[in-house]
């Protein structure tokens, strides 16, 4: 029971994005499409699940004073393995992404996930939150790239689902103004139904 609680509580009831607003920068930055959404998200999923299950193994190895510093050079380590892969596999989602991929190392979700849950919990039920943690930030970027993609691009995952060659759209869902006005929207549709 408590597996699947912490399993879930990420996707739903502690969400990064649209509950806890956390790890803004990438979300409002990368979501122009669908699919760069939904790439950071699992790229940054990979990170959480990856720096939770060391932290937790390794936990009572660290010593107090230099916790945090531990914490970010093991989240650095698996940034530049993700980095390293994109570069070498997908390298023009890589350029998509860009800046963001770097900026994993000091993503508040991380870390936080690092200090408050993995560094107090065992490896089975840090796996877990981070499973959690980075399936309900992963489905906030997809969603939140959805429609902005749908609205300022008129394509979902760069399908053009009107049939337009020219779909009439609103550029401005596309531009970072988009970015706040739909996240915006989100959470207030999300907050009215808990």
């Amino acid at each position: 029971m408590a597996d699947i609680k912490n399993l879930t509580r990420g996707i739903i009831k502690e969400n990064p994005i649209f509950s806890l607003l956390l790890g803004m920068c990438p979300t409002l930055g990368v979501t122009t499409s669908g699919t760069n959404g939904m790439c950071m998200g699992l790229a940054t999923m990979f990170v959480l699940i990856m720096s939770n299950m060391v932290i937790s193994i390794i936990k009572n190895v660290i010593p107090n004073k230099v916790r945090i510093p531990a914490f970010i050079v093991i989240i650095a380590t698996f940034v530049t393995i993700i980095q390293l892969l994109m570069e070498a596999y997908v390298p023009a989602l890589f350029e998509q992404l860009g800046l963001y991929i770097p900026l994993i190392v000091v993503n508040c979700i991380i870390l936080g996930r690092a200090e408050s849950f993995a560094s107090k919990n065992g490896v089975i039920d840090s796996i877990l939150d981070g499973i959690g943690m980075g399936l309900g930030f992963t489905l906030a970027l997809t969603l939140l790239g959805l429609v902005r993609e749908m609205l300022g691009a008129g394509t979902i995952f760069g399908w053009n689902f009107l049939g337009m060659e020219d779909p009439k759209t609103m550029l401005v869902f596309i531009l970072p103004p988009g970015a706040f006005l739909v996240l915006a929207y989100l959470i207030a549709i999300i907050k009215k139904n808990n």
